[in-house]
């Protein structure tokens, strides 16, 4: 029974994990709904586990970064001169 149970919550996840994958902007508007409706009946948490995060910049469908935050360089490597 209990296998039974981790088996359909491993494919559950999985299949949420495709459709987001699959098709972004359909599953951004569903959780959107399903997150509001949350908020509405009072269950704060869940709906705000189920907001769709917010993409920055252009979009984040071109390749881009969607974050704003720009990544440190790492230091050049500089040969060494012997004197």
């Amino acid at each position: 029974m209990i296998e039974i149970l981790i088996v359909a919550a491993l494919v559950l996840w999985s299949a949420v994990v495709v459709f987001k994958k699959v098709f972004p902007k359909t599953s951004g508007s569903v959780f959107l709904t399903l997150s509001n409706s949350c908020e509405a009946k009072g269950w704060h948490a869940l709906a705000k586990w189920l907001k769709p995060k917010v993409a920055a910049g252009c979009g984040g469908s071109c390749g881009c970064p969607a974050s704003d935050e720009s990544k440190p360089k790492a230091p050049e490597v500089q040969a060494v001169k012997w004197k």
